[in-house]
């Protein structure tokens, strides 16, 4: 990563210049079965194309507030990193009635729906599917996003000393979120190419950070799971042998 990075989008865009096609994301399921692999590139054109909703269709402004209620999950990550695109304050578990847009996942449809901007639904579905029925009063991102570019230009220069990520009762501009990375990658050992395999919940920032940030802000990838208290010892050992984890948060 780049000494010169600011925001996490632009630790996003420094892996994209180094190495394009190594792991960053790998999503795990265990109540599911899923299992979800991306790449830098992957990971990097989802966000764009999130970015691009964001910024066009939702005509989300440097500033707004998006209360962001989705659990520890890979498109969540995506959302996190477009927010940090656009200067949109990604607000994980925050009251839909005071932000000015919201992310919503299936449990928490009718929280979001005291939002009175833009509202956005996701099925969190495996390989990223809709909703078999639209949610009254949302957008399906499933249905939105992959029309969306390819490439994202903000409108406007994000400012790295804005807020950029509320989370835990801490409200964190992007320099910060950087630092906080950094410091947190270095105390837990991790390297270019480390795998930090995470069991913790974006609920706080240790868990957005093991779950994304010092993984990236180290050049390294995260094996992000959900539900892993699904998975016995011998199953959580086998798990880590194959993903070659080096590091773990649970």
């Amino acid at each position: 990563m780049n000494a010169t990075d600011r925001t996490p989008a632009d630790l996003l865009r420094s892996a994209l210049a180094a190495d394009p096609g190594r792991p960053l994301v790998t999503y795990y399921d265990d109540a599911t079965g899923e299992r979800v692999e991306l790449s830098v590139a992957t990971f990097a054109n989802w966000v764009a194309k999130t970015a691009n909703l964001l910024q066009g269709d939702l005509a989300a402004e440097p500033g707004d507030r998006l209360a962001l209620l989705l659990p520890a999950h890979w498109q969540t990550a995506v959302w996190l990193l477009a927010c940090s695109s656009t200067g949109v304050l990604a607000d994980l578990g925050g009251a839909p009635v005071s932000a000015d847009l919201v992310v919503s996942g299936p449990d928490t449809l009718e929280a979001a729906a005291g939002c009175s901007g833009e509202r956005v639904a996701l099925a969190l579905r495996p390989l990223g599917g809709r909703f078999p029925q639209p949610p009254q009063g949302f957008l399906d991102y499933a249905v939105e996003v992959p029309g969306q570019g390819d490439r994202f230009a903000p409108f406007a220069p994000v400012d790295p000393a804005a807020p950029a990520l509320a989370v835990g009762g801490l409200e964190l501009t992007g320099e910060q979120i950087v630092e906080r990375a950094r410091a947190d990658a270095r105390e837990r050992g991790l390297t270019a190419g480390s795998r930090l395999l995470s069991g913790l919940s974006y609920d706080s920032w240790e868990g957005v950070s093991a779950g994304l940030l010092a993984p990236l802000a180290a050049g390294g990838s995260v094996v992000l799971c959900r539900h892993l208290d699904r998975l016995d010892a011998a199953g959580l050992a086998q798990r880590m042998e194959s993903e070659r984890v080096t590091a773990q948060a649970l």
